[in-house]
């Protein structure tokens, strides 16, 4: 039985818990399904996790799937997993995304001003934030090395045809709620496209299999 870590905030476990995952479609279950077996790969053989989300300008889709990512890894007991994400090009997270991060139950602090600005993003009491701001996919903060590239957008899947230090590269694209910016419709869809990813990301981490087997007598 699923036993949601204490210090989750409530409110995020309020939305996780009602997510409705069996709405996914077939194809879409198998355009996830590679990442499903990656993160269970290094589960199995007790190393890291590290997933890097990329799009094109590290300011929307590649950030909501960050942090849902890193959540939901969390709220399964799954130790070792590390998100993170990087863009083509950088340019800033975007105020809509903290917005709807903020009215998911995430508790979000804004470090610094200037053209891209630095956000702490947490989702539990007793864990480190997650650092948001946008960067380029080679930036410091991001892996080298053994890790999984998850391209989130059409034209980052165009433009990275190979990532440089990734054992594996997953395109799982998103429609861009950008579209919608400066619309009366701007909240909902980005509310929308972050359950959407929240959703997906769900069916990802509700299959590992986290346990370690005890050996039979």
């Amino acid at each position: 039985m699923q036993t949601t870590p204490s210090s989750l905030y409530s409110e995020i476990v309020y939305l996780i818990q009602r997510l409705k995952p069996e709405t996914i479609s077939d194809e879409r279950k198998a355009i996830l399904q590679p990442l499903a077996d990656y993160v269970q790969s290094k589960v199995s053989t007790n190393q890291e996790v590290r997933i890097h989300f990329i799009c094109t300008h590290n300011s929307r889709r590649s950030h909501l799937s960050q942090v849902w990512a890193q959540t939901l890894a969390y709220y399964f007991h799954i130790k070792n997993v590390c998100c993170y994400s990087g863009g083509t090009e950088s340019t800033a997270l975007f105020p809509m995304v903290v917005e709807t991060l903020q009215n998911s139950g995430f508790k979000i602090k804004k470090h610094s001003e200037g053209d891209n600005p630095i956000y702490s993003i947490k989702y539990a009491e007793n864990e480190h934030p997650i650092i948001g701001f946008s960067k380029t996919l080679g930036d410091d903060f991001n892996p080298k090395s053994n890790f999984v590239a998850i391209l989130t957008c059409d034209s980052a899947k165009e433009a990275c045809p190979f990532v440089l230090g990734a054992e594996q590269r997953i395109p799982i694209t998103f429609e861009d709620p950008k579209v919608f910016d400066g619309t009366p419709q701007q909240a909902q869809k980005y509310h929308e496209r972050s359950l959407q990813i929240a959703t997906e990301l769900l069916y990802v981490f509700a299959q590992i299999n986290s346990e370690i087997w005890p050996q039979k007598s």
